[in-house]
């Protein structure tokens, strides 16, 4: 079959096509013959040699894929050969098969294709885990969520919107960006380019601030996160592309009792992504179907040229995923 490898890392130019055989199935797993595969950030700083795969995982990136069941291993009973399916997998997407447990396979939402498919898991699980269960967002409150316009963030705007009716704020790099998450329905949108999201936010909100503020910035936004949140108020962490360390000043955690968490998704054993696969489908799965929910898609590519939809992610003016197909 034809895969990605990252021949060591680098640049986008370190991914190259090569050719490797078709992985069997395990117990508990089934085989996927990939008809899409989405790009996410974590793939690019794999390829930098940052984050490397947790034990037992394939070194080939991608972790999502969308495809049609060609076996199953031992002991599966839930899913059949020929079954359409999406699935949030530990690597292995940048390729024409892959092998995904079964319990983190979900079933096409109806009336979506292949593509739309591919650009759903891992946004989706990274969303709801962290902002409907770590964040706890609940009806009504005031969100900013960084970086609106990508995949967590287009992700997070419309589900803050379906689900809690939230009141959403987003930061993005140009204008463009902003008027898209608007239409998704962000209440405002900040160009962090052109203003310093702190004083917007302290304006939009007549001082209160927010309750909850997804970030995938990491220190560089910590101290106007700070500021940025109401009392009570959450900031969750999902990544740091600004860097991982820096300074803070903490009497405004003291003062205004604020709870910082943060996660990664990636290396959680499968029962805890299992879990979160049941609560997609049953609450995010009816929106994906009648339409109320959609994934944001900006471009799909040939698998061969996973290093273009690299530099396009680097480049950052997406908006929304990235989809390759074999």
């Amino acid at each position: 079959m034809k895969v990605i490898e990252i021949i060591h890392p680098g640049g986008p130019e370190v991914l190259q096509l090569t050719e490797r055989p078709v992985p069997r199935p395990g117990p508990g797993e089934v085989l996927i013959q990939i008809k899409a595969a989405g790009v996410n950030r974590p793939d690019v700083v794999q390829r930098q040699g940052l984050y490397p795969p947790p034990p037992g995982a394939p070194d080939i990136p991608g972790l999502e894929v969308a495809g049609t069941i060609t076996a199953v291993g031992p002991g599966v009973s839930q899913w059949q050969r020929g079954d359409a399916v999406c699935a949030l997998v530990t690597g292995g997407g940048y390729a024409e098969y892959c092998v995904a447990v079964t319990d983190l396979c979900l079933p096409i939402p109806k009336g979506l294709d292949f593509v739309q498919a591919a650009a759903i898991p891992e946004t989706f699980f990274t969303v709801w885990h962290n902002v409907f269960e770590r964040g706890q967002l609940h009806r009504g409150e005031r969100f900013l969520v960084h970086g609106g316009a990508g995949g967590i963030g287009t992700t997070a705007i419309q589900l803050a919107r379906a689900l809690r009716q939230a009141e959403i704020y987003t930061t993005c790099g140009t204008s463009e960006k902003c008027r898209f998450c608007e239409t998704l329905g962000a209440r405002a949108a900040i160009c962090y380019r052109r203003e310093d999201f702190a004083a917007r936010i302290a304006e939009l909100t007549a001082g209160r601030g927010v309750d909850l503020i997804l970030d995938i910035i990491g220190t560089p936004y910590l101290p106007r996160n700070l500021r940025s949140l109401a009392e009570d108020g959450r900031l969750v962490i999902i990544a740091v592309q600004g860097g991982p360390k820096g300074e803070i000043n903490l009497l405004p955690v003291f003062l205004k009792r604020l709870t910082i968490t943060g996660s990664t998704l990636r290396p959680r054993p499968p029962e805890v992504k299992a879990a979160i696969a049941r609560q997609l489908h049953r609450h995010v799965w009816p929106l994906l179907e009648s339409g109320q929910v959609r994934p944001i898609i900006h471009k799909v590519l040939p698998l061969a040229q996973a290093a273009e939809a690299h530099r396009l992610l680097e480049e950052g003016e997406v908006i929304g995923k990235i989809v390759l197909i074999p």
